[in-house]
């Protein structure tokens, strides 16, 4: 009764099976990999997060260029404030505002972009302390260039002058005649009249949208991978209950196709 899984027909739909099964599975399995993956870069960014607040203030330099392990480790930096910018729509414990930038001209001549602190409302030169003056030292929480677009940073443009909507390297070069750092620092202290901004966790680790994007694709592959075996077996047993019925003489013969001779 089950020779007809040795017909070409069977074959074919085997053999998908076979490869189907196992593809689902593996694809099931990265995915939830990669949730795994960012659950821990969450508790590792979380862990950091607590011991860098007792670690001592190391030197830009040292901790230079961002990743993973070196975001929101706390530096210091030596300069002169110079270039002095504004980023709107920066929310604050739900509250709307912006970033007060400012750019510090360090000894090597190449700037590097400070949050000097954060004002509620929209954007306003006037309402913004100034800048101290002379030399000074700075610290607070490194962080990497921004991208616009991704994690509530504004990708629009034309802004009016004296404004950014991303904090990159890559945007402040075309506002400034200096290199830039391609980082940026958060003061742990927000200078007088405004507001500290918290340091941000390094893309892809924390366990938002995409972590849970990740999680329910986990789910469809292996979803996918039961409705094919379902669906094998649903074939299978289509299959053998019309051999039974054929054997029983349950199947109607196809009745013959009648010919008009009298048209001839």
């Amino acid at each position: 009764m089950y020779r007809f899984l040795l017909t070409p027909r069977w074959w074919g739909i085997n053999v998908f099976v076979l490869l189907a099964i196992p593809f689902c599975i593996f694809m099931g399995s990265w995915q939830l990999s990669r949730f795994e993956d960012r659950m821990q870069d969450q508790q590792t960014v979380t862990a950091q997060a607590e011991s860098g607040k007792q670690v001592a203030a190391r030197p830009l330099a040292e901790l230079l260029p961002v990743d993973k392990a070196t975001s929101g480790r706390l530096v210091t930096a030596t300069g002169h404030y110079d270039r002095q910018l504004l980023v709107p729509d920066r929310e604050l414990d739900d509250k709307a505002g912006y970033y007060v930038l400012t750019l510090l001209r360090t000894d090597g001549g190449k700037a590097l972009p400070v949050v000097r602190g954060w004002l509620p409302g929209t954007p306003d030169p006037a309402k913004v302390p100034a800048a101290p003056t002379g030399e000074v030292t700075v610290t607070g929480a490194l962080q990497a260039s921004e991208t616009p677009g991704s994690n509530g940073v504004s990708a629009q443009g034309g802004l009016p002058a004296g404004q950014t909507g991303a904090i990159s390297a890559a945007s402040l070069v075309n506002l400034v005649p200096y290199d830039v750092y391609d980082a940026w620092v958060t003061l742990s202290e927000a200078d007088s009249g405004m507001t500290a901004v918290p340091a941000a966790a390094p893309a892809d680790t924390g366990l938002d949208l995409k972590a849970f994007q990740n999680l329910g694709y986990t789910g469809e592959w292996f979803v996918f991978a039961g409705f094919v075996v379902f669906m094998w077996f649903r074939l299978l047993r289509r299959e053998i209950e019309f051999l039974r019925d054929a054997e029983l003489g349950l199947v109607p013969d196809e009745e013959p196709v009648a010919v008009d001779v009298g048209s001839r």
